[in-house]
């Protein structure tokens, strides 16, 4: 298992270094396009959430990225040092009720784009998971049979 964490404050403006963290990632681990733009949008709006919601904008707290890639999957961490929250209870934002709301869209477009999402320590730190297709070394380049 290879591994690569970095630490911001909690800044916007830093949402910028995710998405390079992110860019990096794709390129050493070869993470395949259809995957990595799942994994920009989610990763980018649980750090978006971590600063906003968990520590609150304060430049004193930090977010903790880190990434994990294995043979099968990667899985990246958020973590904040904030107060938590109720993740289990959460308004539905397809529910006609909250359809006008301009936020609480976060969450729900996470657990849609990653393969797996656990929170943990709160609700301050989450974990996503996104499975990556098997090698086809079987069926040669690109999944194409070879003669």
């Amino acid at each position: 298992m290879k591994q690569v964490r970095i630490q911001i404050p909690s800044l916007v403006e830093n949402i910028r270094v995710v998405e390079s963290f992110i860019d990096n990632s794709k390129e050493t681990f070869h993470i395949e396009d259809d995957i990595y733009g799942n994994i920009m949008v989610a990763v980018t709006e649980a750090v978006n959430n971590a600063i906003r919601h968990g520590n609150k904008f304060d430049k004193d707290k930090n977010v903790l990225l880190s990434l994990s890639v294995n043979a099968d999957r990667v899985t990246f961490e958020v973590e904040d040092q904030g107060p938590g929250f109720d993740y289990d209870n959460l308004l539905d934002p397809t529910a006609p009720e909250n359809l006008e709301n301009p936020g609480g869209r976060g969450i729900f477009l996470i657990r849609h784009l990653a393969d797996e999402v656990e929170f943990t320590n709160d609700g301050r730190k989450v974990e996503l998971t996104f499975f990556l297709p098997p090698v086809a070394a079987a069926n040669g380049v690109n999944g194409h049979a070879q003669a």
